[in-house]
């Protein structure tokens, strides 16, 4: 069948396997339930992971290759540790609050304190002792941490925070808290405070908390019939790259 003159279909250029990966990954980690999911699942599978009474052998090579770093790193290790601190919550609050962001200060309070309180609970339940009662040879820099190994709560909170205020960044600000947010990890390490796995349940417990704050932050705009200002954004950016993309194309021949 012959298509008309003038008619011809206009059709999105074709994307690369590559490009279409990250563009669904990126589409995936937007989503706040997809993110509560992979953050539940991953703080099961690191709690099913972890012992009470040992260390595996690949966990304790990680640890120690970032344990044994040079004791001058301390400093700024010490500084970049804040950032997962308790107190880093109601300071980041309040930058947010005094630059007008009212809805990303809550934000950031209720899933900063969320994952410091979580991560008390989740102590508990697990058990699972600091580096020094389980690996021989541990060295602890500056004051020596109390209480449970499993999971990080510098981590749990620094993920919440940094995820929370990533669509409100500028580039800087945005490569700044992506560099932050492992090296408040790495910093934990290097003190010796936590093990790998610790590590990797606070941040799967900090992306768990920062998604149900969206989730319920989202849901009570919704019934006050607000709309969503961040996806109201990302809207209008796919709608302005599928217009570029279009004009690319003839609209006809």
């Amino acid at each position: 069948m012959t298509r008309p003159a003038g008619t011809y279909a206009r059709s999105a250029p074709p994307q690369a396997p590559a490009e279409k990966r990250d563009l669904s990954l990126r589409h995936m980690l937007a989503d706040p339930r997809a993110r509560l999911g992979v953050g539940i699942a991953a703080l099961l599978a690191t709690a099913g992971a972890v012992s009470r009474d040992r260390v595996g052998p690949g966990e304790s090579r990680a640890f120690r290759a970032v344990n044994g770093l040079p004791d001058s790193l301390y400093p700024p290790a010490w500084v970049i540790m804040q950032l997962g601190a308790f107190g880093a919550v109601p300071a980041a609050a309040a930058t947010a609050w005094l630059a007008g962001e009212d809805e990303l200060a809550g934000r950031l309070l209720a899933g900063g304190t969320g994952a410091w309180a979580l991560s008390k609970l989740v102590k508990q339940a697990v058990r699972r002792p600091r580096p020094a009662a389980l690996l021989p040879g541990t060295r602890s820099r500056g004051r020596d941490a109390a209480g449970l190994g499993y999971l990080s709560g510098h981590t749990a909170v620094a993920v919440a925070l940094g995820v929370a205020a990533l669509p409100r960044l500028g580039p800087a600000g945005r490569v700044f808290t992506m560099t932050a947010i492992p090296l408040v990890g790495l910093t934990r390490v290097y003190v010796g405070a936590h093990l790998p796995l610790d590590i990797a349940g606070g941040a799967a417990l900090g992306l768990a908390v920062d998604a149900a704050a969206g989730l319920v932050n989202r849901a009570a705009r919704h019934r006050h019939g607000v709309i969503c200002s961040p996806c109201a954004a990302a809207a209008a950016r796919r709608s302005s790259r599928a217009a570029r993309a279009a004009s690319r194309w003839p609209a006809g021949r």
